[in-house]
């Protein structure tokens, strides 16, 4: 069962470093974080296991990022403000939760997060 995501103003648990990988090794689709040379299956798995916390970790941080560039540029402040339509069609995502999403951007900005989470914007 996967943690829930921090909230905004609690201290994040820092997960296992990601490593960016040389081009010719992501160029070969076996190889993946050099997972595939670990023989040991006890090490295997915690490797695995701190690259699967570490990637949960990242999409989390990464959803409350668009989150926030949605809900600035929804503002109605900005002269070339973005309808929500305009925002999902750009993030590929439904109109619908591009608002959500906008409305999840606001309250982050604000720091109204109390009981929400990235993983939940809705």
């Amino acid at each position: 069962m996967a943690e829930p995501t921090p909230r905004r103003n609690e201290p994040r648990l820092r997960p296992a470093p990601l490593i960016f990988e040389p081009a010719e090794a992501a160029a070969d689709p076996e190889h993946f974080f050099d997972l595939e040379s670990i023989e040991d299956p006890r090490a295997l798995l915690a490797r695995a296991t701190e690259l699967t916390q570490a990637f949960r970790a990242a999409a989390d941080r990464a959803v409350e990022y668009q989150a926030i560039a949605a809900a600035q540029l929804s503002d109605p402040r900005r002269f070339d403000r973005l309808t929500p339509a305009d925002i999902a069609e750009q993030a590929e995502w439904t109109e619908d939760y591009a608002k959500k999403m906008v409305e999840f951007g606001r309250d982050l900005m604000q720091g109204n997060t109390e009981g929400r989470t990235s993983a939940d914007p809705v």
